[in-house]
């Protein structure tokens, strides 16, 4: 590996991240960092890991947060000391707010110039990164290393998985020791790789109380998808006729082909349902915003609701409960379903029936609207269009405002989603994500299909890490621009509330095809709704990144409406 017994810091470090099967290191350089990059260069490509460089930091974590979102491993991203560190804080955020495990790696000034105004120093990096992140640690000194890489993975996996801060000072990258005198742990040396079981009572309470029910209702959230547990879901569910309803982050763990499933929490079967459910089984899911936060109109007070989460602090918040259980959400499926099958399979729910004719209802009425020939064309057109192109298989990027709700509202009219295919920044509403989320699924998974969603507003934010995935040659990575000049939820906002006295929120015309082609990517415009297809044959087939400009009209999603009746907008 080296040549010699002396290894650098920054071969220790290298060493360290391929115990833990990382392959990408998405960042940009810096002086500091040099060390970690030349141990790339001279040994760790042959190992298996690779450096790729963004064109600003943010886009760099996000890339990370969707590799980790993908793969269920932690996504590794990095900036230099000072601008580098701070660049990276949005796309940390984003991944904080979701519960993604990232690791954020910063260097630090030299130790004898840290409080001497060095050039990018004197920034507390680590009280910087404490809010949004779960866990931060400081190595000054090479021999550090192995334990601070163990410890920050420890803590990005362990429990409720987040984003965790590794600083390492210059001297420490730089510092030489004999190879042998660093041990490196394994990963099963260092921390716990099962979950522990749910207790049995535990248990036996919870299938009690959804055995008694009448209109018993699951929501399938971001834990089910974290901990692996969909085939678990849909067996239990189907095993005794319960309706299933996902959090945005539980998009997938239930395919719209099984008789249990209803819907994301933002659709309208689903507020049906959670506004009579009797008995609410709550799995690995936040009663937040994207929730009703639990509350009336849409959860009612009477029903009783048995909470299941890894995180304590989850449990109870914002919804009272009737029993609450802190443990793996996988684990708690294949427990229940053990013991829901020493009882008769359940052959009929009239409730669960009533409920999936109304979806029916619903998908058949919205469905008129998703076949408008109208120019400029509808929303609900270009989505249907997408949906009915993209590979079975295919990964899904959602990222906007209104747009995003429109593609919400529809996600499950069409092809079955597969779990972990949907990226979405939900949490902190963050825009911007479509560009470094498309590179880094497609790093994740080259293989597959991956398509990106978003506003022209938000795409325009990481826009020039289109030369990113142009230059990384991915192809069958297309991203489709909805583009109606405009922040469409704000200026919603402001047609509602503020009598369309609209500020800031139209843009002047904007040609993305074009845009595209400069960075080196595939790119056209459409504005015709019978040529949506076609030129999304095109993209596919263009051997290159693509981008979509889809001209289309500027309207409200029916979600939205809602909201703004209910006095939520």
């Amino acid at each position: 590996m080296t040549n010699g017994k002396k290894i650098y810091g920054g071969d220790v470090l290298v060493k360290c991240l391929l115990e833990e099967n990382v392959k990408y290191l998405f960042g940009i350089v810096g002086g500091q960092l040099l060390r970690m990059y030349d141990a790339v260069y001279r040994w760790g490509r042959e190992k298996g890991i690779q450096t790729v460089m963004f064109r600003h930091e943010q886009a760099a974590a996000h890339a990370a947060d969707a590799w980790a979102r993908i793969t269920n491993t932690p996504g590794i991203c990095f900036g230099t000391v000072g601008p580098g560190a701070t660049h990276l804080v949005p796309g940390i955020g984003a991944a904080w707010s979701d519960n993604i495990p990232v690791v954020a790696i910063v260097p630090q000034v030299d130790i004898d110039v840290a409080d001497s105004f060095a050039l990018q120093g004197n920034l507390d990096q680590v009280s910087l990164f404490k809010p949004i992140t779960k866990y931060q640690k400081t190595v000054r000194k090479l021999e550090e290393i192995p334990d601070a890489v163990h410890k920050v993975f420890r803590e990005a996996t362990g429990g409720r998985p987040r984003p965790v801060l590794l600083e390492i000072y210059h001297d420490a990258f730089y510092e030489k020791a004999n190879e042998e005198e660093v041990p490196i742990l394994p990963t099963e040396q260092y921390r716990a790789l099962s979950k522990p079981a749910i207790p049995k009572d535990s248990i036996n309470e919870s299938l009690d109380l959804l055995l008694k029910a009448e209109k018993p209702l699951i929501i399938s959230g971001g834990g089910v998808s974290r901990s692996g547990g969909w085939n678990e879901l849909q067996e239990f569910a189907e095993y005794l006729k319960i309706p299933v309803i996902t959090s945005l982050t539980g998009i997938g763990t239930i395919p719209n082909t099984s008789e249990a499933f209803l819907g994301s929490s933002i659709s309208m079967s689903s507020f049906f349902a959670a506004s009579q459910a009797d008995v609410v089984l709550a799995l690995g899911c936040k009663f937040s915003f994207t929730l009703g936060y639990g509350k009336p109109p849409i959860w009612n007070k009477s029903q009783k609701l048995i909470h299941v989460d890894i995180d304590p602090t989850i449990i109870g918040r914002n919804k009272p409960i009737t029993l609450g259980i802190i443990g793996d959400c996988k684990l708690f499926l294949e427990q229940i379903l053990e013991e829901a099958k020493k009882i008769p399979k359940v052959e009929k729910r009239p409730w669960l029936d009533s409920l999936t004719n109304n979806r029916k209802s619903i998908i058949k009425s919205r469905s008129k609207v998703a076949d408008s020939d109208e120019i400029p064309i509808k929303p609900e057109r270009m989505i249907k269009d997408i949906y009915e192109f993209m590979d079975d298989d295919a990964i899904l990027i959602i990222d906007g405002g209104n747009l995003a709700v429109y593609a919400i509202e529809q996600i499950d009219f069409y092809k079955p989603r597969k779990p972990l295919s949907t990226l979405q920044a939900i949490g902190m509403g963050h825009l911007g994500t479509s560009v470094p989320y498309g590179i880094g699924a497609k790093l994740a998974k080259p293989e597959k299909q991956v398509i990106s969603i978003s506003g022209d507003g938000s795409f325009m934010i990481n826009i020039h890490d289109l030369e990113t995935a142009s230059r990384l040659g991915l192809k069958n990575l297309i991203y489709i621009v909805g583009n109606n000049s405009a922040w469409g939820m704000i200026k919603t906002e402001q047609e509602f509330r503020y009598q369309k006295r609209y500020i800031d929120v139209e843009f002047p015309d904007f040609d993305f095809g074009r845009c595209a082609e400069a960075f080196g990517c595939y790119g056209e415009v459409v504005s015709d709704p019978n040529e949506i297809t076609p030129a999304l044959n095109r993209a596919k087939n263009a051997g290159k990144p693509a981008v979509v400009d889809i001209k289309i009209k500027y309207d409200t999603p029916e979600f939205m409406k809602l909201a703004a009746a209910r006095g939520g907008l």
